[in-house]
């Protein structure tokens, strides 16, 4: 009688294991990102029902955007080059708990101070979570940086489209709703659970913490002064694309009432198209600049835009919403690039470079709100964005990087 033997399936490797363990922590930390930037973007979706409740000016609310930023911005790099020298892994939950906390003030704050003291705290939270978390982002890379940072800022990109659409169903249902501040509370649900998530992978990143520290790399690197010049190219560009975000970002809402009068409801939504282009843009720009380089991506994404932000101003509701999009995509798509770029400018300070990288966003975001409110207090709301158009000329500055 024969008997037929079965091969027994083949065992799978430490290697592989540890391979899906990466992945499955790099989809959790862009999980995280998405939760820490929708939570942050309910801010500017809700700004119409805090001007109605508390009569705030265009230059209060810029000054709102301003308190939030700043705090979001100013501690990031100050972080980022504590946790080079000591990573701190339980910053993760740590910074979303800082969130909760803004969140529950912002929903029952009375005052303006009360307002400002609030996106402190939010703005507090976003400082700790991003430079461990863009570290966390390329341990768990595989090599492959330019995709794990497209992936882990698309969370982030996915949570800002997110905000504003979950405002219009949750704290604006019905169009302006002075009761609405309220309403923000129920978002603490989801910082529990980005607290949660983040703590498992604050005990994974702990892990790897404990592990022999691997033999540096001798790089021969370009000279002090070419370094900062490459920096301060990097910083320029960032410059110009978060001051034409922040346009879109915090003012998109009223430009729309004003140039279209249409309703609050109908304004969130077109903001969640343009967002959620810069979601899709953020995932395109990291993998191909893997691919092609990221000085070409950077170059095409910032300069390319420049004609869709010309006709903006200048276009009917229809052709509005549709420019937004390849604006949407071609901006968000430079981010990652400009990120991986400088970390492989420095590579022993990722900390450093990702905080004063995402620093620098929420700062320039910040101090362009407050300028372009301030304008358009003076002005209008319409010559901001004529104005704004061309910024996106500053990426010809693009073209003296060196090549990757």
């Amino acid at each position: 009688m024969s008997q037929t033997i079965t091969a027994a399936p083949p065992r799978e490797t430490g290697t592989s294991q540890a391979t899906r363990a990466a992945i499955v922590v790099l989809l959790a930390i862009s999980f995280g990102h998405l939760v820490n930037d929708m939570l942050q973007s309910l801010l500017p979706a809700i700004y119409p029902v805090l001007k109605a409740k508390f009569g705030l000016g265009f230059g209060e609310i810029g000054m709102i955007t301003l308190a939030y930023q700043l705090t979001a911005s100013v501690l990031q790099p100050v972080i980022g080059v504590f946790t080079d020298r000591r990573p701190m892994p339980y910053s993760l939950p740590v910074g979303m708990g800082f969130t909760l906390l803004g969140l529950l003030l912002l929903s029952a704050a009375t005052s303006y101070a009360g307002l400002l003291a609030a996106v402190g705290l939010i703005g507090i939270g976003s400082s700790v979570f991003h430079p461990e978390s863009s570290r966390v982002a390329r341990i768990a890379s595989g090599g492959r940086h330019g995709l794990a940072q497209s992936v882990f800022q698309v969370g982030g990109n996915a949570g800002s489209a997110l905000g504003p659409l979950l405002a219009a169903f949750v704290v604006a249902p019905q169009g302006l709703r002075v009761d609405g501040q309220g309403r923000v509370a129920w978002f603490g649900l989801a910082a529990l659970v980005g607290i949660a998530v983040l703590a498992w992978v604050g005990r994974w990143y702990a892990g790897r913490t404990r592990l022999p520290a691997p033999r540096k790399t001798a790089y021969h690197a370009a000279s002090s002064g070419r370094v900062r010049l490459v920096i301060a190219l990097l910083m320029g560009l960032m410059i110009s694309k978060f001051f034409y975000m922040a346009s879109m970002g915090n003012y998109y809402i009223f430009y729309l009432k004003a140039q279209f009068h249409t309703s609050d409801h109908n304004a969130q939504l077109c903001l969640f198209v343009f967002l959620g282009a810069v979601a899709a843009g953020t995932v395109a720009g990291g993998p191909i600049g893997d691919r092609i380089g990221r000085r070409r991506v950077i170059l095409a994404s910032i300069v390319g835009v420049l004609p869709f932000t010309l006709a903006l101003p200048y276009a009917g509701f229809a052709w509005t919403i549709v420019l937004t999009i390849p604006i949407g995509l071609l901006l968000a798509s430079a981010f990652p690039a400009i990120v991986v770029y400088a970390q492989e400018t420095m590579p022993n300070r990722i900390g450093m470079i990702s905080g004063l990288f995402f620093g620098l966003a929420f700062g320039v975001g910040g101090v362009a709100a407050a300028l372009l409110g301030v304008l358009a207090d003076a002005t209008s709301i319409q010559l901001v964005y004529q104005l704004c158009a061309f910024l996106p000329a500053m990426g010809l500055l693009a073209a003296l990087l060196p090549a990757d």
